[in-house]
């Protein structure tokens, strides 16, 4: 490891995984409420088991991605980072809080969880994926506004990079966008109309800029490509990400009451999504075929050209079957926008931050990469999540198709329960793929406690990391 302080991204990864496994048992009791309704009732509803699934998703991804970051730009500036001791504090922190919150969720009343929280001095929850407590929404500013001081003050003193920079505009973005979730007006247009400037511009615009700033600097440790020519990539790809993600954002006014030329835009720059994604694909095959020298952590680089691949298939090409105004409205709320969500989490953010992780704990650990044994593990891990969550998004993408055709578009239109009846069997397939990805999340956290020598590296290998 080239400096000391990357080891505080150690426990950002840990308990990064830790809510991956809640996130995904909270999602397996989901998925079976779906087609036994009274599953854990009263005990967990299937209300707060959303709850806790989405927030656990949105928790861990943010700790993936600081942690990250504390491992990233400390070796792009060439410096240590400012404050190893606030980065843990702040670590610990946000954990406590984070536990907090999914504690409240689930043996508190979520009226009453508002109730004894101060939501009535300032109302922020109810909202989807941003049920938090506002007191805990204050404590994420606080958290952030502190990982953004250490981290800004590091690139200061240090090199600058593209990747650091992007990475950086990427997260200030991220916390910039979040302060929208305070502002909850009575109207309910205009509550959704500005609820996208958070959970859009988050996952449709300032998170990719996190995503194409980690991959781009795995992509430079594994292949010795030359800085110039990721950097030359990663430029594009960002600009295409935030044309087509911002003005995208009028895909999701089509139908709230906003006036009708989004449904314009929206179609427009929704349609081109798909193209900064591409470009990563092409950008991540172009940038290994190229590579000067066999890095012995293979699983990273499988992780890296799976993250590129996954993203354009769920966030682009599922993301745009349903974007076009004309086809959204039948196919808005329905089990096309959970296959959408599902391919797209997992194949932009979850991916990436493996990736990461893949890479930088061996590190951590003070070797190039893990044994051999523990990387044939790792990439069984890999085809074993990433297959399934293909099924997931096919088996849900089916369900949405026959919903959408029973429920809105036949002549003789059936009630919404009668068509989930008629549609369970996709959600007794999902349940059973989402088991499979449960087993593929156990090796990959297994992988890292089988033991074996480390592959040999060699000193130009260790060496070629600027």
């Amino acid at each position: 490891m080239q400096y000391k302080s990357q080891a505080v991204a150690k426990p950002y990864f840990i308990a990064a995984i830790g809510l991956f496994v809640a996130q995904i048992l909270f999602g397996l009791v989901m998925g079976l409420q779906y087609v036994v309704g009274d599953f854990l009732f009263p005990a967990i509803p299937f209300n707060v088991a959303r709850m806790v699934h989405t927030n656990a998703l949105i928790v861990w991804l943010l700790m993936g991605f600081m942690g990250s970051a504390y491992y990233l730009v400390p070796e792009e500036a060439e410096t240590e980072l400012h404050s190893p001791k606030l980065a843990l504090a702040l670590f610990w922190i946000f954990l406590v809080a984070a536990a907090l919150t999914v504690l409240g969720y689930l043996m508190v009343p979520y009226a009453t969880l508002a109730k004894i929280t101060g939501n009535d001095l300032l109302p922020t929850m109810g909202r989807e994926f941003l049920e938090q407590p506002t007191i805990t929404k204050i404590g994420i500013v606080v958290v952030a506004l502190g990982f953004l001081f250490n981290l800004t003050m590091t690139f200061l003193k240090g090199r600058k990079t593209a990747i650091s920079s992007i990475l950086l505009l990427g997260l200030w973005g991220l916390a910039i966008m979040f302060l929208f979730s305070f502002y909850n007006p009575d109207n309910l247009v205009k509550d959704k109309y500005y609820w996208w400037f958070v959970v859009h511009l988050w996952v449709e615009g300032v998170w990719e800029l996190i995503l194409g700033a980690i991959l781009a600097f795995v992509l430079i440790k594994v292949t010795g490509v030359d800085r110039e020519v990721i950097e030359k990539w990663l430029y594009v790809i960002i600009t295409l990400t935030l044309i087509s993600g911002i003005l995208g954002t009028g895909h999701h006014f089509y139908w709230i009451g906003a006036p009708e030329y989004w449904q314009w835009i929206g179609s427009v720059f929704s349609a081109l999504e798909p193209i900064p994604f591409f470009a990563m694909t092409v950008f991540a095959f172009n940038i290994v075929n190229k590579r000067r020298r066999e890095h012995s952590n293979k699983a990273a680089v499988l992780w890296a050209l799976g993250t590129s691949v996954m993203a354009f298939l769920g966030a682009g090409v599922w993301g745009f079957l349903h974007t076009l105004a004309p086809v959204n409205y039948y196919t808005h709320g329905t089990q096309i926008t959970a296959a959408h969500g599902h391919m797209a989490f997992y194949g932009a953010y979850v991916m990436v931050v493996l990736t990461m992780i893949s890479y930088a704990m061996p590190v951590i650990r003070g070797r190039a990469a893990n044994s051999e044994r523990s990387q044939v593990l790792e990439m069984w891990s890999f085809w074993l999540m990433t297959v399934s969550i293909v099924f997931i998004t096919l088996f849900l993408t089916a369900a949405g198709i026959l919903q959408v055709y029973l429920q809105r578009f036949s002549d003789t239109p059936q009630p919404f329960m009668a068509v989930q009846e008629k549609i369970a069997l996709f959600y007794w397939l999902r349940e059973f793929t989402g088991l499979v990805f449960l087993l593929g999340l156990v090796l990959y956290i297994a992988s890292f406690f089988v033991k074996g020598e480390a592959p040999a590296t060699s000193g130009k290998l260790a060496g070629a990391t600027r």
